[in-house]
């Protein structure tokens, strides 16, 4: 089952060696990709004059991105013949040097198209489907197949079966719901941290028929005296029932035989049943990859097996943060993990594992902590369990491969998939926030940071969008009809930073800075800007398209580190498992455990 490369890298390179190698210098050198992966604030575009996009931008490519239409920048960035864009001249053509730094992105990431083993899987029943959207259903059923191939690829090459598989924050357990029902009929271990999420899995699991009801045994004649001395709208409130029973005169001791449980409180009960899948839960939050206690907490009843004989491989869909390398870490961690098969999302939640650099790079710019500060909080935490994983990454060049967390949070933008119509939406939600920070900077909500000193003083330099900054305010999301204009997304803005007790720091200096400001002045300040707004979509477009790189240097790490482990781990490859279309966080990254 493994595919003819260990990295879908491009075929401008012979091998996954060189690959690597070049991927990690351009990721240490190109100071234009550092730029616009993790150098950019949104927030900061239009704080300083001239700007962002004319401080950074190559001067050269600064005219034709201004004068390209959203859309077709995106087709020359990502899907556009660059050998034919390179024949072009004259007014309108894009710059040899853009065209050069389109080239290298694309060679430098990782491939993503997806070729099924089986093109036709079968359709999932309808019970087993239950909860998902078309989104959940297409990587359910790719990789419930593919997990469940690999499973047998396994058995066969080591001669003995795998026992589990232990999906690492399974959530509402669509994927171990799927492989615990026909044809698959596997042995899941569901761990979970959100008691909530398992008990909606639990639920999903009666509803499809997995699991029953807890059955209850009650005086029915006595409890529906109960339930009709209450109002109807308390019929499920098990504290309004005993109240009524007492009422009623009805003693503790009859109170005791009768079950004022809810319906929705009855727990499920799952019978083990000989070639059928099983399904068991665990409660835990997954701070490591040490699966000790995961494995301490399992019955075993279903199978009969000893602990000793435990043979599991970890799985995940997109599993949060570090959650990831947890499970990629657990096969070296722990004797009874033999594989692993991860497909990771939500980079922006990955912890640092070498903290802030010890020197500036080129674009990084000062900024005081936002009031989310959990973007310096990580950077220093240092955590051991974060990025990168591998030791090829962590010292690399002596000073390793640092990703903050604004680049991390680009690898995640699939902009293969932007529509005309998307674009313009989150395009013109940025250059609101963008605009919106000018507003609370000329208004003295925020203030100004700089390196060290400010200009001018001790012969310092003049001010400049790489020694200044602000300290940004996070305002997150509001309702959706304040996007639809600028006033109404200000007006927005400062009723939540004046309302909600989560921005009680900025609650008064909001009042008494904006309390004033007039529709005619918000108009001002949009209409100042609206000129700009192609500057932000244009450098918004080349960040997520770079950012393809940060991905595929995330995912190479993880391989990376598989590899590195070469006296434990037999076989490594990543391949891509979903069609970027449905789910975009397509790669998975497999490992199998030398056999033993």
């Amino acid at each position: 089952m493994r595919p003819a490369q260990d990295l879908p890298y491009s075929e401008d390179f012979s091998s996954a060696e060189e690959y690597v190698d070049s991927l990690l210098h351009f990721a240490s050198n190109s100071e234009l990709f550092q730029f616009l992966c993790g150098g950019v604030h949104i927030l900061d575009f239009f704080t300083g004059e001239p700007g962002l996009f004319i401080s950074a931008v190559p001067p050269e490519w600064q005219p034709f991105l201004l004068e390209s239409k959203p859309m077709d920048l995106l087709d020359l960035l990502m899907r556009n013949d660059l050998a034919e864009a390179a024949q072009q001249s004259g007014p309108g053509a894009a710059p040899a040097s853009l065209l050069h730094y389109v080239k290298d992105i694309r060679r430098l990431s990782l491939r993503r198209s997806f070729h099924p083993e089986k093109p036709k899987l079968s359709v999932l029943p309808r019970s087993v489907a239950l909860g998902m959207k078309t989104k959940k259903v297409h990587e359910v059923t790719h990789f419930a197949g593919y997990v469940d191939r690999l499973s047998d690829d396994i058995a066969h090459v080591s001669g003995k079966e795998l026992t589990h598989l232990v999906d690492f924050g399974s959530g509402q357990n669509y994927l171990g719901r799927t492989l615990a029902s026909p044809p698959y009929n596997r042995h899941i271990v569901a761990v979970e941290s959100k008691e909530v999420n398992m008990a909606g899995a639990k639920g999903l699991d009666i509803l499809s028929g997995f699991a029953d009801r807890e059955k209850r045994v009650r005086n029915k004649k006595l409890y529906n005296r109960i339930v009709e001395a209450v109002d109807p709208s308390q019929r499920d409130d098990e504290d309004a029932l005993k109240r009524a029973a007492k009422e009623l005169g009805v003693t503790d001791e009859d109170i005791a035989t009768i079950d004022l449980r809810s319906r929705k409180e009855l727990q499920a009960t799952y019978t083990p049943e000989e070639g059928k899948g099983f399904i068991e839960y665990v409660v835990g939050r997954l701070e490591h990859a040490d699966l000790t206690d995961v494995i301490s907490q399992l019955r075993g009843h279903e199978t009969g097996i000893q602990a000793e004989d435990l043979r599991m491989m970890a799985v995940s869909i997109h599993s949060c943060g570090n959650l990831s390398h947890y499970g990629i870490r657990s096969m070296i961690l722990n004797p009874s993990i033999q594989a692993v098969a991860i497909v990771g999302c939500c980079y922006n939640l990955l912890t640092e594992k070498l903290g802030p650099p010890t020197c500036e790079p080129p674009f990084g710019r000062p900024s005081l902590e936002p009031i989310n500060a959990r973007s310096v909080r990580e950077s220093e935490r240092r955590d051991p369990q974060g990025f990168p994983m591998s030791d090829r990454l962590s010292t690399y060049n002596k000073h390793g491969i640092r990703l903050n967390i604004t680049a991390r949070m680009m690898a995640c933008q699939a902009p293969y998939n932007w529509t005309d119509q998307e674009s313009d939406a989150f395009f013109t939600r940025h250059f609101y926030r963008a605009v919106l920070q000018k507003i609370f900077l000329d208004k003295g909500v925020i203030s100004k940071v700089y390196h060290a000193q400010e200009p001018g003083e001790g012969g310092g330099d003049g001010e400049s969008p790489f020694n200044s900054s602000t300290n940004p305010v996070i305002i997150g999301s509001l309702r959706k009809q304040c996007y639809t204009s600028f006033k109404a997304y200000t007006r927005g803005a400062i009723t939540k930073l004046t309302t909600n007790a989560d921005f009680g720091q900025y609650s008064r200096v909001t009042k008494e800075k904006l309390s004033s400001i007039t529709d005619e002045e918000i108009e001002q300040y949009e209409e100042a800007y609206r000129d700009r707004k192609r500057e932000l979509s244009a450098v918004w477009s080349l960040m997520a398209f770079s950012a393809c790189v940060v991905e595929s240097l995330i995912v190479t790490d993880r391989w990376v580190f598989l590899t590195e482990h070469s006296d434990i781990v037999r076989d490594c490859w990543v391949e891509s498992v979903f069609d970027y279309r449905e789910s975009p966080r397509n790669l998975v990254v497999v490992g199998i455990k030398k056999i033993t």
